[in-house]
């Protein structure tokens, strides 16, 4: 049996100028995303801190960080997940 992860809520830093828009856009062409919402929670003279939700059937963790960095953003936590298992498919 597999566990997908189907929710997350993540806290990120990334530079001001990465614009939520493109930033979303990218993250929602990872494996296993089918929804993005990005909050800007805090403004610097050179970051923001985002709370980045995603939603999906199997979200590729492992793509969505090296998606964010490639945007110049870190993970510093991920505050929640949601997971559930698999349903197996009967054999025909």
């Amino acid at each position: 049996m597999t566990v997908h992860i189907k929710r997350m809520i993540v806290d990120s830093l990334k530079p001001r100028e990465t614009a939520i828009l493109d930033l979303s856009k990218a993250l929602c062409e990872v494996k296993g995303v089918e929804e993005v919402d990005i909050t800007v929670t805090e403004v610097d003279v050179k970051t923001e801190t985002i709370k980045v939700i995603l939603r999906g059937s199997d979200i590729n963790y492992d793509e969505l960080t090296r998606v964010m960095s490639e945007h110049g953003a870190i993970i510093r936590s991920v505050d929640e997940i949601n997971v559930g298992r698999a349903k197996a498919v009967a054999p025909k």
